[in-house]
């Protein structure tokens, strides 16, 4: 992930327990999810993503950095229930930079939230706007928001994450 986006400051605007679970959807790097994985040393996170190649990788750098409570799945999240992750498991689902490229947003917004706990959080980043580097369509923070409603989610926390990226947190409150 981009010196910019410094995933330490991303999961501070979560309350985390050093024994919660975790998932990051569309891993991609890892970079969240090792952090969190640091975070959650009592607890567990899943690595999600739909390119092998990246899970590969970060078992590489897993086995460098002496990580040890991270399961990597290979999986489709725009299929129904494609985490493959069970129902009400997760207190935390982190959806970092995935939503602008999915095809199906409701898909994965419905699948975070199927797996998420009563009371657990969906932290979503995504890209602000347009910029040299970033890419070409973007998803709105209000269209987040509307498709999070449609699932009974609510937003307990809007912020900035740096100067290209929107922070939202909702929680599950079913």
């Amino acid at each position: 992930m981009a010196d910019f986006l410094k995933a330490s400051d991303v999961l501070s605007n979560l309350h985390l327990k050093s024994n919660m679970t975790g998932a990051e959807f569309g891993c991609g790097s890892a970079e969240i999810a090792i952090t969190l994985a640091k975070i959650l040393d009592d607890g567990r996170v899943y690595a999600l993503d739909i390119q092998e190649e990246k899970l590969s990788a970060l078992k590489g750098k897993l086995s460098q950095q002496k990580v040890s409570n991270i399961v990597t799945v290979l999986c489709d999240l725009e299929a129904e229930k494609g985490s493959t992750l069970q129902e009400n498991s997760i207190d935390v689902v982190i959806l970092a930079n995935i939503l602008f490229q999915a095809d199906n947003k409701h898909a994965i917004i419905n699948e975070a939230k199927r797996v998420l706990k009563k009371d657990g959080q969906i932290l979503v980043i995504d890209w602000l706007k347009k910029s040299s580097f970033g890419p070409e369509k973007i998803m709105a923070p209000e269209e987040v928001k509307n498709i999070a409603a449609e699932f009974g989610l609510s937003v307990i926390k809007e912020f900035s994450s740096g100067e290209y990226h929107y922070g939202l947190i909702f929680k599950n409150n079913e």
